[in-house]
């Protein structure tokens, strides 16, 4: 009996160890618009929502690379993409003032 109560607390811990932790990027920036919080903001979004396709270090995959996307679009047309979409990128995975702060940090990979 102490062994499947132990088990019990061991799953219910690692569950909650997992979820845990909130939203870094959200609870730093407390509504400001700081540089360094909006950039990690915006890496954090990347991370969320296009990293799977377009790589954790923005090399590519089953998206373009977009290590020097600031280079070729400006922030406006970026926006559009996310917006909009692309090709094979569906249209509005990035939202509102997310999608903002995505697209300048994107326009910023120069």
């Amino acid at each position: 009996m102490k062994w499947k109560l132990a088990a019990v607390f061991l799953g219910a811990s690692l569950a909650l160890a997992a979820c845990g932790g909130g939203n870094n990027a959200t609870d730093n920036n407390n509504g400001n618009n700081g540089g360094g919080d909006t950039a990690a903001a915006a890496e954090d979004i990347y991370k969320q929502s296009c990293a799977s396709c377009h790589g954790q270090d923005l090399s590519g995959g089953a998206g373009p690379n977009l290590q020097k996307v600031g280079s070729k679009y400006s922030k406006d047309e970026i926006k559009n993409i996310i917006e909009k979409g692309r090709g094979g990128m569906p249209a509005g995975i990035i939202k509102g003032e997310d999608a903002d702060k995505v697209a300048e940090w994107l326009a910023s990979k120069k």
